[in-house]
């Protein structure tokens, strides 16, 4: 059986994930919303390792994917709130965005290779 090569430790990073969808023509003034509420809040929350915003246009829509990395689900819910599985939207939101979805994604940091080290 072939070994596999050590991965370096995630140290128990867990990731949160947000989809969301505004009109094409509305793609910079929503990510300008998303770095005045959302980012910059994440940011302001201890344990939050880091915040990837990530957007692609198709046809009419703009659609954004939101990766946030956390040291804890206590840390997620100093954010999030209890209900940490509850998407968190801002009163501008509802201008901005065609498709919200109730629920965001959790998922455990198995590995990361960075280019830089």
């Amino acid at each position: 059986m072939m070994k596999r090569p050590e991965q370096p430790d995630a140290g128990g990073v867990i990731a949160r994930i947000w989809r969301g969808e505004t009109r094409a023509a509305d793609a910079d003034a929503y990510m300008e919303i998303l770095n005045r509420t959302g980012v910059a809040d994440y940011r302001a929350t201890p344990g939050n390792r880091e915040v990837i915003v990530l957007r692609r246009v198709r046809g009419d829509r703009a659609e954004f994917l939101l990766i946030t990395l956390w040291d804890s689900r206590e840390a997620i819910a100093a954010f999030a709130g209890d209900d940490i599985d509850a998407a968190r939207y801002y009163p501008e939101d509802e201008k901005y965005l065609v498709s919200a979805p109730e629920q965001v994604e959790h998922w455990e940091l198995a590995a990361r290779e960075r280019a830089d080290q």
